[in-house]
């Protein structure tokens, strides 16, 4: 090791890595009771939203099944095949954005898709996880990503959407304690 590596580790990491362990030691305080309205409210917002697929295609279907939805989209719709899979005709994110060019049915998929993710991901595993303090504890990676940045996981929280109403919303049940600020930063 050279010198400057030395000095990086000395002045950076090592410091770093101390702050990263009281992080994950002292926690992020949640709103448990937000969270779980959000999630009834976005539940509620799923199943009008599954309604809506169901009416477009004029008959109740298990949007969250793949089979199904590529039976209606290809052979009912007669919507073009974009992608094909070891297993069939893709209804991948990817496809559906492509095909929804051509019919509302595809992006109200991908809406109800964002939406369970959210609600899966987040707004049903998160209560779950505060302790008694009101906190949830992530552990933090220092050297994990290759682009430096730390990571976060069990529980992850450095990915909750911010681009849509929902996920914001998600974002506002962190809660600073007095006196303090939650910054995000990114380069």
């Amino acid at each position: 090791m050279c010198s400057s590596d030395l000095e990086l580790m000395r002045d950076v990491e090592l410091p770093l890595s101390h702050l990263l362990g009281v992080m994950e030691e002292r926690g992020v305080r949640l709103d448990g009771a937000l969270l779980k309205a959000l999630s009834q409210r976005v539940g509620a917002d799923i199943a009008r939203r599954e309604q809506e697929c169901h009416a477009l295609v004029g008959k109740p279907f298990n949007v969250n099944s793949p089979k199904q939805l590529e039976v209606i989209l290809f052979d009912e719709l007669k919507l073009p095949v974009v992608k094909r899979t070891k297993t069939g005709r893709s209804t991948d994110a990817e496809v559906l954005e492509e095909l929804a060019e051509q019919h509302p049915l595809p992006a109200k998929i991908l809406e109800v898709r964002a939406l369970t993710k959210l609600q899966g991901t987040y707004l049903e595993s998160l209560p779950s996880l505060i302790d008694a303090a009101g906190r949830v504890h992530t552990s933090y990676g220092q050297a994990v990503a290759a682009t430096g940045r730390i990571s976060s996981s069990n529980p992850n929280l450095q990915n909750i959407p911010i681009r849509t109403p929902e996920g914001r919303r998600v974002r506002e049940a962190f809660i600073a304690p007095p006196g303090h600020v939650i910054m995000s930063a990114d380069y």
